[in-house]
């Protein structure tokens, strides 16, 4: 059964309302509940999880622990992932200091850059290395997830070099679009592209759909 991107991206949704629920000592909690915290509706959040299971009962609701546990397993961070990053910035230096990754399993394990009077600084822990390299450290790994903070120019080329050493999922905050082959998953975020949509509609004093509620 092939499952809407879209379904995957509210779980995480589901999964931060539940650990907020959680939290505050909430033990169950119906669909229209969790629809409700999480800015859906009812139909949408029984649809999504109906794809992974059965996880509660008719007139009783959820179990928030035992919920939490099942999306974890199904978004695979039930374990630890590490994961390399490309391009010691400013970008890519706020994501290495970012405590939210490992709060979540989320694991940078090494960083790389090609500007010689980066090679061999330290940053957050993780001494810079040479681009030249990724290919030996993943042969020697089992990383599978990298992110790009690169400008846009040397991101394809970065991008092939880290699909030829078995990286399977890429995070790209270059502004490229990356042509990867087929199984390998790209998401692209553009930041300045997002605050240049809510520009827009500030500037129009349009009304707009919140992407995170939609039930497309």
């Amino acid at each position: 059964m092939k499952i809407p991107v879209n379904t995957i991206s509210r779980l995480s949704i589901y999964l931060r309302t539940l650990e907020d629920l959680e939290n505050e000592g909430v033990h169950t909690v119906s669909s229209s509940q969790l629809a409700e915290f999480s800015g859906l509706n009812p139909a949408q959040v029984r649809k999504d999880l109906a794809y992974f299971g059965q996880f509660g009962k008719r007139g009783t609701g959820y179990r928030v622990t035992s919920l939490i546990a099942s999306l974890k397993k199904v978004l695979g961070i039930d374990k630890k992932h590490n994961m390399i990053l490309v391009g010691a910035g400013n970008l890519g230096s706020a994501l290495i200091s970012y405590p939210g990754f490992k709060k979540k399993g989320f694991i940078i394990c090494s960083v790389f850059d090609n500007d010689p009077l980066k090679i061999g600084k330290v940053i957050g822990g993780l001494k810079i290395k040479h681009i030249s390299t990724i290919n030996s450290f993943l042969k020697k790994t089992n990383v599978k997830i990298a992110i790009i903070t690169t400008p846009q120019t040397p991101a394809q080329d970065i991008a092939n070099v880290l699909v030829k050493g078995g990286i399977r999922a890429i995070l790209n905050f270059a502004t490229a679009s990356l042509s990867v082959p087929r199984g390998i998953s790209v998401n692209n975020v553009d930041v300045c592209a997002e605050l240049e949509l809510l520009s827009y509609f500030v500037a129009s004093k349009k009304v707009f759909l919140n992407r995170n509620a939609s039930c497309g």
